[in-house]
């Protein structure tokens, strides 16, 4: 998976700092009170897609049913029409937030969240985009218009640390190249039941932000062989899972507010809400936590109880897990829900194998 950017600059790259200082005075010399994008390299870069910031279900249709052509047209009849809110709109308001908060703190840090707008729209769209990010007051600088390309293999180029779509080929693809990615769903109405002064992110832990190696002997061998296993491994780390490096992105963050004895009032706070039992495989999940260094703020073992109302109860900006079963119901009471396609998980529906993989197994 990707690493976090390192937070001290080496001898390779004082070719970039210097073009970066230069960028930043010319910026900085520039009458403006937006404020510039960070630094790439100490940045969290959360790249989300077009479609998954703003609704454009409507302009989706028109693409479907008459072509680029007469969507791309659509597009520049209608560019001074902001875009409807989508799904992940309020996850980026929230990271905002804390952008804000990071700003009064350490005025001239670059750790800051840096949100890229990653589509594979045509450039003509750009307009539209541009103005919509604008009427909402978001600050999103850096954009990557493909014009019907994939833009999967300009993630790594930007340094992506999260890839946000509502495209699951796409996000799978993101998998694949080893970047934390992930599907988003949209939800109920949920823009007025979240929270606009902390930024929640809610975690499973298998396949998530663990590797899949405990799950694969729960499917083929059932619990009491698994909760054996764990037993047995309870002082073993776990081997990292697709979001681990998000989670520990985050946690450089919370870290920052901490050092200014801002704990109490961090505005970044993480949940690991997982099916797993406590008393039985609880401890090496803990453990594999303390190993890479990672604290967790809140950890809701459920036993196999259903996870929805537990999230209803968080109000997360986003969710994730690798099961649909979970995804659809935490979608079912208002929970803003990501699907991490990784791991044994895939193979199954609501706990058994699906039809296509039952063929494949024979």
């Amino acid at each position: 998976m990707n690493e976090i950017k390192p937070t001290n600059t080496t001898a390779t790259d004082a070719g970039d700092d210097k073009d970066w200082a230069a960028a930043k005075l010319v910026f900085d010399n520039l009458k403006s009170k937006k404020p510039r994008p960070p630094k790439p390299q100490y940045a969290v870069t959360i790249a989300v897609s077009s479609r998954t910031l703003f609704n454009m279900d409507a302009e989706r249709k028109i693409y479907e049913e008459e072509g680029l052509e007469k969507y791309v047209a659509y597009q520049q009849e209608h560019e001074t029409e902001p875009f409807k809110q989508g799904v992940a709109f309020p996850l980026v308001k929230a990271l905002m937030t804390v952008n804000s908060r990071l700003r009064k703190l350490y005025p001239d840090s670059e750790e800051l969240f840096d949100i890229v707008l990653m589509t594979n729209n045509h450039a003509q769209v750009g307009v539209r985009l541009i103005y919509s990010i604008n009427h909402y007051d978001l600050t999103i600088e850096r954009f990557c218009m493909t014009g019907g390309q994939s833009p999967i293999g300009y993630l790594k180029a930007y340094l992506t640390n999260l890839y946000l779509s509502k495209d699951g080929d796409k996000v799978t693809e993101a998998i694949e190249e080893g970047i934390a990615a992930a599907t988003m769903f949209t939800s109920g109405n949920v823009e007025n039941q979240l929270s606009d002064t902390q930024l929640k992110v809610a975690f499973d832990g298998d396949a998530v932000l663990f590797s899949d190696e405990s799950e694969i002997i729960v499917k083929k061998h059932g619990l009491d062989t698994f909760f054996e296993h764990e037993k047995e491994f309870e002082n073993k780390p776990l081997a990292q899972g697709p979001l681990k490096c998000f989670l520990e992105a985050l946690g450089k963050l919370q870290r920052k507010f901490y050092a200014k004895n801002e704990r109490m009032t961090c505005p970044i706070r993480t949940y690991l809400v997982t099916a797993r039992s406590a008393a039985s495989s609880g401890a090496r999940v803990l453990k594999t936590l303390r190993s890479w260094g990672l604290e967790i703020d809140e950890a809701l073992f459920l036993a196999g109880a259903p996870k929805g109302p537990i999230l209803e109860k968080i109000r997360p900006h986003i969710f994730f897990d690798d099961q649909m079963f979970h995804i659809e119901g935490a979608k079912e009471l208002g929970t803003i829900a990501a699907h991490v396609p990784y791991g044994v998980g895939q193979k199954y529906h609501k706990g058994k194998l699906t039809e296509q993989q039952a063929k494949d197994a024979k």
